[in-house]
């Protein structure tokens, strides 16, 4: 099973499994973040040869996407021997849904200083699966698998992964596949129940100061909402070794109709 199929050079096809919750009939947004990170690597990998690291994936969401065809195209727009920014759009039928912008930079030995105070999460096997299509609709949400520990309004911890794969019948990085599953981390600490409120995300920001490995993604999220309609998820992003960087995601708070 899988959430997209290429075909052409810079066009996907998706399968059900995009489907959104906020709206049925448009994408679920996190899949299509991961695919546009999946042209990133493969762009960097066609172009070097020097292991350029993604430091930083900074999405822009313009509107939502629909269940239809998707079109990514990149553009190196500060190219550099050890240093790049690249930027990534993705449209259907013409119309920009989101643009993105990485951040690539040269790895250098930094061992002998490496190490985080972020805090650690328990582990996947410590924490009770959580049916979290329970509590929000769509066909996306249904692939997951989440373990989840609540601790109040707009504070949890959670790990989620998926059987699907993001492209079929092709190789996908770890980047990729993890990047794929970052725009769950609004829907695992809600502050009230979006059946109530809507707070779709404008955004997403993901920070890493290392590579993640494969296996659960994990995420220590806390959810703000202000007094005039606009809101803020922090997630700290963690993989089965431990915190590995942050994600920041800006939210429009408004109530339901009734």
């Amino acid at each position: 099973m899988t959430y997209w199929r290429r075909t052409g050079a810079h066009t996907f096809e998706p399968t059900a499994y995009v489907g959104g919750s906020w709206d049925p009939a448009t994408q679920h947004i996190a899949s299509a973040l991961g695919v546009m990170a999946h042209e990133v690597v493969r762009d960097r990998d066609a172009r070097r040869s020097d292991g350029l690291l993604v430091s930083r994936l900074s999405y822009d969401i313009l509107g939502t996407l629909p269940i239809a065809p998707m079109d990514v195209e990149l553009r190196v727009l500060r190219p550099g021997r050890t240093i790049e920014l690249v930027e990534a759009t993705a449209s259907c039928g013409g119309r920009t849904g989101v643009v993105m912008r990485a951040w690539l930079t040269a790895p250098h030995e930094t061992g002998a200083v490496a190490g985080t105070d972020l805090p650690s999460m328990p582990a996947p096997d410590e924490m009770e699966p959580w049916p979290m299509s329970d509590l929000w609709s769509g066909e996306f949400i249904a692939t997951l698998q989440l373990r989840r520990k609540e601790m109040g309004p707009g504070r949890a911890v959670a790990w989620l992964r998926t059987d699907h794969t993001l492209v079929a019948d092709e190789e996908v990085s770890t980047l990729a596949s993890f990047a794929a599953l970052l725009d769950v981390s609004n829907g695992v600490a809600v502050r009230t129940d979006p059946r109530h409120y809507a707070f779709p995300n404008l955004d997403l920001t993901a920070h890493l100061f290392r590579e993640p490995v494969p296996g659960w993604v994990g995420l220590d999220t806390t959810v703000s909402f202000g007094t005039n309609g606009v809101g803020l998820t922090c997630t700290v992003l963690h993989d089965e070794q431990g915190p590995l960087g942050t994600i920041a995601q800006t939210l429009t708070v408004r109530q339901q109709p009734s």
